[in-house]
């Protein structure tokens, strides 16, 4: 019995052949006595199984590579799916919708770019961010067609500063609701959040210099947002703190975060705690934890006579060489708002909040800031109905309150109560309930620069005329009190508030 190679070169010929002669090698290596056989025949018995199971090597990498072309056709399709949803839906992959460069030169700024469905008053919650993250902006470009919007924001950052997280949060204040596979699509019609909860955190511990503003750092690390705070020191040097906060993060309520809230404060306050606690408070506590809505008569006429008496302002401590001025004539659809002023922490932050309580949408703007803390604005806005401002007494308001708020963003006044001596610090909170971002932390780290003992602190919101304010009281100690005088206090608050320090 001999057996022959095969001679046709055809896949389907050698399939063919293949089969008949392993049935052949079969036969042979169990019913035929190996010994029977030739040298010749041993040798293409050889042969054959070197061919055999080389051809089932192809055929298994055949079929795998047909499975894997199969798998990538797949594929193909779905991201052409992907992206005709995209462009039928004005939607925008989730991390294009914030881009962050970071500057590789010190004192270069970093730009960050969003790009995402439009809202009235984005601009104003993208600097709200931008200003707790402790950035300062140097130059800005606005450009929308009232459905979609590009801004970029050149900023000056901090070493410390959280790149991801800041991106997470802006990320969330873009109108980019809801998701699908990464997808983010535009919602015209958003639903009202839901209040976020209130958690009590009660701190017993020793007295030391600097202590409220170290806890009130490491509460701002870990984005818990401070809604009243109750201090007060008895005579034996132990201090209670009490803080009413919300969490970004929406953790707080987890075991987890709030041994991490714990180990946090422990770790900056080198074992001084006596007793540390949080709770959750029920909207009825909560209620109670909102301090009076009128002040009293005398911390107003300290504070507030401007507003009273609706005069700009002719005290030392205020921003200089504000100019408003508005143009009708350069757009037909839009109305031009052109602002030259002194830069200060937060400038755009204030002036997007005052546009966003009046509604004011925003089609195109820059910003740029000059040598010397000189700042150009120049706003193409129009009203919420569409419209330029034309009303001359609108102008007049718009114009004024723009003011207002440039030379004066914050009040602040060091005043006697008796024996004692009380700082006073009061921001305008937005008509969204929102106020501005870390102005008792940088309160407090004025005092502990100041070398200023705090004695006891509130925080709470009033209603002064027709706004409502975030209003801090500050009891200082009556030895650092007589020591510094108040005028140094209160220059040295303003200064810190307003980055001039």
């Amino acid at each position: 019995m001999e057996i022959q190679k095969p001679k046709s070169t055809s896949v389907g010929l050698q399939e063919e052949n293949l089969h008949h002669q392993s049935s052949q090698i079969h036969t042979l290596s169990f019913h035929s006595p190996l010994c029977l056989l030739s040298v010749s025949t041993l040798c293409n018995i050889s042969t054959l199984l070197e061919f055999f199971f080389s051809y089932r090597k192809a055929k298994i990498f055949h079929c795998s590579f047909q499975a894997l072309k199969k798998k990538k056709k797949k594929k193909k399709k779905k991201k052409k799916k992907k992206k005709k949803k995209v462009i039928k839906d004005m939607g925008i992959l989730h991390d294009d919708v914030v881009l962050i460069s970071q500057s590789d030169k010190e004192g270069e700024p970093s730009v960050i770019t969003v790009n995402c469905p439009d809202k009235t008053g984005l601009g104003c919650d993208l600097c709200r961010i931008l200003l707790f993250f402790g950035l300062s902006i140097v130059r800005g470009d606005v450009s929308t067609d009232g459905k979609w919007c590009y801004i970029v924001f050149w900023v000056v950052c901090k070493p410390t500063t959280r790149w991801e997280l800041l991106k997470k949060r802006l990320v969330e204040a873009c109108p980019c609701c809801s998701s699908a596979s990464e997808i983010f699509y535009y919602r015209s019609e958003l639903q009202p959040p839901k209040p976020p909860d209130v958690f009590l955190l009660k701190l017993c511990c020793y007295d030391r210099k600097g202590l409220l503003h170290d806890v009130t750092e490491v509460l701002c690390n870990l984005e818990l947002n401070i809604k009243k705070v109750k201090v007060s020191t008895i005579p034996d040097g132990t201090v209670i703190d009490l803080f009413f906060v919300t969490d970004t993060r929406e953790l707080l309520h987890t075991k987890i975060r709030q041994e991490e809230t714990y180990k946090a404060l422990e770790d900056i306050m080198q074992r001084i705690v006596i007793n540390f606690n949080i709770e959750k408070v029920g909207p009825e506590i909560a209620a109670c934890s909102q301090a009076s809505p009128f002040l009293p008569s005398g911390i107003t006429e300290d504070i507030f006579h401007l507003e009273v008496s609706n005069e700009l302002p002719s005290v030392s401590l205020t921003s200089s060489n504000v100019s408003v001025v508005m143009d009708n004539s350069l757009s037909p659809a839009h109305t031009l708002v052109q602002i030259v002023c002194q830069d200060h922490k937060g400038l755009l932050y204030d002036i997007m909040r005052t546009l966003k309580d009046y509604r004011i949408q925003i089609s195109y703007g820059r910003v740029y800031i000059r040598q010397g803390r000189k700042c150009e604005i120049d706003l193409f806005i129009m009203q919420a109905d569409g419209k330029k401002i034309v009303d001359p007494s609108k102008q007049s308001t718009l114009s004024s309150h723009l003011k207002m708020e440039l030379l004066q963003p914050l009040r602040v006044a060091v005043v006697s109560r008796g024996p004692d001596t009380e700082l006073l610090v009061a921001n305008p909170v937005e008509l969204s309930s929102k106020g501005r971002p870390l102005v008792f932390y940088d309160i407090t780290r004025a005092l502990k620069m100041l070398n200023t003992c705090i004695f006891s602190a509130e925080v709470g919101r009033h209603m002064i005329g027709d706004r409502e304010w975030e209003v801090y009281r500050v009891l200082l100690d009556e030895g650092a009190s007589l020591s510094i005088p108040r005028e140094k206090v209160e220059e040295g608050v303003w200064k810190l508030l307003m980055g001039w320090e």
